[in-house]
């Protein structure tokens, strides 16, 4: 007697062996995107800061000024603008933004002079110097300066074509998330 082909057998063999791949790279995205929240950890692709691996790390002391800090920047026409004009990336914060990037050098109270360059109380911020246009030629409209608001931050970085409160203006300390600090990172 001659013996069955099960010619369906094999299909659903192929099928199968077709839906483990997918299903294992998505476990592993699942897992890596998991270990990048749980343990705080940020790529930065952008010139402001060093490329490469960070961590968002909880001060152990109030933030002072110097601290590189994460930011989620606020829901405003600014930033709505920024990410336009791909100055920011998207990302998990409000908004769809992704957190930036930057030193806090100013606090609610401090006087913000913005000319040639940025003082902050009176002392000029090294490597603050303004730039009239962006990368691309477009132009760059310094904030006008004054008392930085109550619960606001004035942010700074020292990479010369980033953009930060210089252009912007304060934004809200309730907006940082951590200290930035670097895991893997590489500066060219």
């Amino acid at each position: 007697m001659k013996k069955a082909i099960r010619p369906h057998h094999r299909v659903l063999r192929i099928g199968h062996t077709g839906l483990v791949v997918p299903c294992i790279l998505a476990t592993l995205v699942t897992f890596i995107f998991a270990a990048f929240v749980a343990g705080r950890l940020r790529i930065n692709m952008t010139p402001s800061e060093p490329l490469g691996l960070w961590r968002i790390a909880d001060p152990d002391r109030p933030i002072v000024a110097g601290d590189r800090v994460f930011i989620c920047p606020p829901q405003t026409t600014a930033f709505s603008a920024g990410l336009r004009l791909g100055y920011l990336r998207r990302g998990l914060c409000p908004g769809g933004y992704a957190a930036l990037i930057k030193t806090v050098i100013a606090f609610a109270g401090d006087r913000i002079e913005i000319g040639p360059a940025v003082r902050v109380n009176g002392v000029e911020i090294v490597g603050s110097a303004l730039r009239p246009i962006d990368g691309k030629g477009r132009p760059l409209a310094p904030t006008p300066g004054g008392i930085v608001p109550p619960a606001e931050v004035f942010l700074f970085s020292r990479y010369p074509a980033s953009w930060d409160s210089r252009y912007f203006g304060p934004v809200p300390a309730s907006g940082i998330l951590g200290l930035a600090q670097e895991v893997l990172t590489y500066a060219p």
